[in-house]
């Protein structure tokens, strides 16, 4: 995932900077993310593990540049990231000395987005309020690890790591404000609605990842 979130920083780091010279600003913003996780993996999850959909609700953060395409509009170019470990235990299985069987679940998404906002106002007005929708690359990782019982076989228990990378295409939406602190200065408060899904490759073939959930973040807007 590593790879995969240092490609996602290069592309946003190279478009950036052929960017016209109109640029008008960088957001620095920090928050949380609510995945939705609606689909086969998170569901079969639930039903094995001890992980619940709010469980993956985590922190989540990030960089936008952008600059102004006409009076009240806006484009935009983000590189997000988010990352969430969760230690779980089989629910309704034990190994043969009556001790609990861990592993631990863990999802990372690097979104790299564009977005066109509708920015009614100036610079100078008191509050600044914003709408937008975009697309995104998110540039996924999921993985299990810790002991698993073989259900195809003797229900043997073994030590395993089971990985899932990929690169899912989404949609967005977003709603904000901006308040200024000065010429230069903004704070920017940001909710996000983001829908992808991707079928997964790798070792978790044939299964479902739903990306999909609601971030909420609150940042500093720097205009320039």
């Amino acid at each position: 995932m590593r790879r995969l979130g240092l490609t996602a920083l290069c592309c946003a780091v190279l478009l950036g900077s052929a960017a016209p010279a109109a640029a008008q600003g960088l957001d620095l913003r920090i928050g949380a993310y609510f995945p939705r996780a609606d689909s086969n993996l998170f569901r079969d999850d639930e039903v094995l593990y001890t992980v619940s959909k709010s469980d993956w609700t985590g922190v989540f953060g990030g960089v936008e540049y952008s600059h102004r395409l006409a009076k009240n509009v806006e484009f935009g170019l983000s590189v997000d990231y988010y990352e969430r470990s969760i230690d779980t235990r089989y629910r309704d299985f034990v190994d043969g000395r009556g001790n609990d069987i861990y592993q631990t679940l863990r999802l990372e998404t690097v979104p790299l987005g564009v977005t066109l906002k509708f920015a009614p106002g100036d610079r100078f007005s008191a509050v600044q309020p914003y709408l937008g929708v975009g697309a995104d690359l998110v540039f996924y990782k999921y993985e299990e690890y810790g002991e698993f019982i073989d259900f195809e076989g003797r229900y043997d228990i073994y030590d395993d790591a089971f990985v899932s990378e990929d690169v899912a295409f989404g949609l967005h939406a977003v709603a904000g404000l901006r308040v200024p602190l000065g010429d230069d200065f903004a704070i920017a408060v940001e909710g996000r609605y983001l829908w992808a899904k991707d079928d997964m490759p790798n070792d978790f073939e044939g299964n479902e990842i739903d990306l999909s959930g609601v971030s909420a973040t609150i940042g500093l807007h720097v205009r320039f």
